[in-house]
């Protein structure tokens, strides 16, 4: 029986581990390799040929949705599964519109886990039932384009470029480093950005970027 080649990606130890051990014992699957955080994954995948990468999305260096982009430009034949504790339906379709495959959250049984690789690797897109099917929705109607403007004019060109960074899970270090600005410069955009906006959370930037098509366009 050929088995299915999975790539594990996670920055905790015992939950590599714990995978591992999950996927040992189904005999049509096989682990073929482990990373810690989404700087590696491509060369991971180029290296190991894996036909499923099991990617969290809160990881050190490069965060996942930044991976998943660049796995599905370097390594499109590569099925990507989230495997997250963030359950909130802006992760989910931002995930997918990075090119993911499927998603299902970390407290889901291990059955569902084990039915999700089974689906991606034969193409099939597989979003954790516990979500609802509004996780996969579109962000909402489009807005008209006088309201995309009016919430964008109030923002200035830089503040927009760190909000779909940021959106995009990267770090204050990471969108400074991309921006050639300081740590405290991106910070102070922020919090620019989060009080002209009326935002409380990052989940809410999400939900104004992908609406806006700040990330995901």
């Amino acid at each position: 029986m050929a088995r299915i080649r999975i790539l594990i990606v996670d920055d905790h130890a015992l939950v590599r581990a714990g995978l591992r051990s999950l996927l040992a014992a189904q005999p049509d699957m096989e682990v073929v390799g482990e990373a810690a955080d989404g700087v590696v994954v491509v060369g991971q995948c180029q290296r190991l040929a894996p036909e499923v990468v099991l990617m969290d999305l809160t990881m050190p260096g490069r965060r996942g949705i930044s991976a998943i982009q660049e796995l599905s430009h370097e390594c499109p034949e590569v099925r990507v599964l989230v495997v997250t504790m963030h359950d909130d339906p802006a992760y989910v379709r931002q995930a997918l519109l990075a090119g993911a495959a499927g998603y299902v959250l970390k407290q889901s049984l291990a059955t569902e886990l084990i039915n999700a690789i089974r689906a991606v690797s034969k193409g099939q897109r597989f979003v954790t039932p516990a979500l609802g099917s509004d996780a996969i929705e579109p962000a909402g109607i489009p807005p008209r384009a006088e309201t995309a403007e009016h919430f964008l004019g109030l923002l200035t060109q830089r503040e927009q470029e760190v909000a779909s960074s940021v959106a995009l899970g990267h770090t204050n270090a990471e969108v400074a480093r991309f921006l050639h600005i300081t740590e405290k410069t991106v910070e102070t955009h922020r919090l620019h950005i989060m009080s002209k906006l009326g935002f409380h959370s990052r989940a809410d930037l999400v939900r104004f970027a992908l609406e806006h098509r700040l990330i995901g366009a």
